[in-house]
């Protein structure tokens, strides 16, 4: 079911979600919170930093920071998460924040991605508010739960 937009401000770098799930870890892969999003039929599977606290079905909130493998300029098109289930490995958006702190870019995929690019010849000031960028995105998409 897709759940309304919350109607508060809030700051365009954090992740307002609906925690779905919190999955333990088995033999093959670790452990791993699913949350979905608001007005998407987004159910990603994240991996969490420190505890996650959240009750399935009630709203929680953090930030999501991935590895970009490369991240590619275009002209158009639109915002997205591939896949819609899962762990992501694709996302595509508006970039809406520099982080020059962190070397992050925060792209507005329908969902908010923290993206570190990992390939040496780029880093975040190469990019600019407003741009459209598209990445393939490394194992390991990473929840930070905000308190």
């Amino acid at each position: 079911m897709i759940e309304p937009m919350p109607t508060t401000t809030l700051d365009p770098r954090i992740a307002r979600g609906i925690f779905v799930a919190d999955i333990p870890e088995t033999a093959t892969r670790p452990g791993y919170v699913r949350l979905g999003f608001p007005n998407t039929s987004y159910k990603l599977d994240l991996i969490p930093e420190g505890d996650v606290i959240g009750t399935p079905g009630k709203r929680i909130e953090g930030t999501v920071h991935a590895m970009a493998a490369r991240l590619d300029r275009i002209g158009g098109g639109g915002r997205f998460v591939e896949p819609v289930f899962g762990t992501p490995r694709r996302v595509q958006g508006r970039v809406i924040a520099i982080n020059t702190e962190t070397n992050e870019v925060i792209v507005s995929a329908g969902v908010p991605f923290h993206l570190l690019p990992t390939d040496p010849r780029q880093k975040a000031t190469d990019f600019a508010e407003g741009e459209m960028v598209t990445c393939g995105i490394k194992n390991g998409a990473v929840f930070r739960q905000v308190k």
